[in-house]
């Protein structure tokens, strides 16, 4: 009776310490704890950014759209070998700026072939690139500009085959062609039912724009070969071009025919130079600002001919002496306001436009000027009966006694002296100045 209540407390102090049931949590027994990393010190480096230079050529670009990638091997037995990707490069002999790039792996018959003329390239290009390399060892990058035309796109491409794109681009005689044709038609519609005006202004573009025909060419030739050329003219007008002088002939007997007058004034032009005539005779006063100061100091000559012939033909001399003077300032720097108000005959203007004018320019070259103040100095030696001082005209002229002395010579002058005075003669028979040569040392 008495172990009945012991074993009863028993279980039922075996009951009271009986965990009640849980849920058991999972454990990782594969994975270990690892330590936080450090955080990663930061980068300070140098970013230097280089310019092209013509000397070194540009880094080329090249990208794979098919999805290639060259640092991968075709194949195992290839995982030694360095070179598994060969890389070309092709420019163009007549076309430098025509680049192409071939890459091949090795032991395949495939290539992926990119270019800078057709293609992408010829397309629009908006964006700027440019290539970085960062040199950890030395904290540097560098970055390099990268042309739009240095970017390849690199298309697979079999051996053996030669695709249209990579065909050069036709010639453009085809265009040119269709061009004329286009003209052509239109030239011809033109002609049907254009106006009288727009009629006459594309014959006249068409005149312009007008090659050379062959059988026209061929009819020139026949007339030329037909006209008798004149020798003696041929080598007088080398003589005056070489020279940069008026015409002359070198075997005349008399001053006065060394120079022909009415090769410098022409028949056409003599009625044209009648204002210092006409002054004369009203008894009016020749302005000095008006005139050259050669013509102003020897106006008291022409009361002194008693000949109204050779009276006329002075006047005239003075006056075409004044419209080369004036012409000349006109188409100088310094002389443009004296010449300002001054009023050359068209028949004077147009010649001398046609002699000594540049079209390219307002002001007269050096060679033009020069044959310009040889006419002028002729016409005072003519004034001057062939003994003339050159201090009026020097001072018209705006150059020194000194400069003008070498336009003389050109002539056949000579310089001389009486009395403390220059002056320049034309001495018979006319010899020019030999152009002395250095002697090679």
């Amino acid at each position: 009776m008495d172990s009945d209540p012991e074993d009863t407390k028993s279980q039922l102090t075996q009951n009271d310490h009986t965990p009640t049931p849980t849920k058991k949590k999972k454990k990782n027994k594969h994975r270990t704890p690892q330590p936080p990393q450090p955080p990663s010190p930061p980068v300070q480096a140098k970013v230097q950014v280089l310019a092209d230079n013509p000397k070194k050529s540009p880094p080329l670009v090249g990208y794979f759209p098919s999805g290639y990638d060259p640092t991968k091997r075709l194949n195992s037995e290839e995982n030694d070998d360095h070179d598994s990707t060969r890389v070309r490069v092709y420019r163009n002999q007549q076309r430098p700026g025509r680049v192409q790039v071939v890459v091949t792996p090795t032991g395949s018959n495939v290539d992926f072939v990119g270019s800078n003329y057709t293609g992408e390239p010829t397309a629009g290009q908006q964006c700027r690139y440019a290539l970085g390399v960062f040199d950890k060892e030395t904290q540097t990058l560098k970055i390099v500009p990268v042309a739009c035309d240095k970017i390849f796109r690199l298309e697979p491409k079999v051996q053996g085959l030669q695709d249209a794109a990579d065909k050069e681009p036709e010639s453009p005689a085809k265009g040119e062609l269709s061009a004329q044709r286009k003209a052509e038609r239109m030239r011809e519609l033109t002609n049907l039912y254009g106006t009288k005006r727009s009629i006459n202004d594309a014959k006249k573009k068409h005149s312009l724009n007008q090659e050379d025909d062959p059988n026209s060419q061929k009819e020139l030739d026949v007339k030329i070969k037909g006209i008798k050329i004149n020798k003696e003219a041929l080598k007088s007008t080398a003589a005056n071009v070489a020279r940069n002088i008026p015409p002359y002939d070198a075997s005349a007997t008399t001053p006065q025919e060394v120079y022909p007058l009415d090769k410098i004034i022409l028949n056409g032009e003599w009625g044209f130079l009648e204002d210092i005539s006409e002054l004369l005779h009203a008894k009016k006063k020749v302005a000095s600002d008006a005139y050259p100061t050669f013509v102003c100091n020897r106006i008291h000559k022409l009361q002194e001919i008693q000949d109204e012939g050779d009276q006329r033909t002075l006047c005239c001399i003075f006056s075409y002496i004044n419209h080369l003077v004036k012409f000349k300032d006109q188409h100088s720097m310094n002389g443009v306001s004296s010449a300002k108000g001054h009023k050359i005959p068209s028949i004077l203007r147009n010649r001398f436009s046609t002699m000594f004018a540049d079209q390219s320019s307002k002001r007269l070259s050096a060679e033009k000027n020069d044959l310009l103040i040889s006419y002028v100095l002729v016409l005072t030696l003519y004034a001057d009966e062939f003994r003339t001082e050159p201090d009026d005209i020097a001072k018209d002229l705006r150059m020194s006694p000194i400069q003008l002395r070498v336009h003389f010579e050109h002539l056949g002058c000579k310089l001389s002296h009486e009395n403390k005075v220059q002056f320049f003669t034309l001495p018979l028979p006319l010899q020019f100045p030999v152009i002395r040569r250095k002697r090679q040392r």
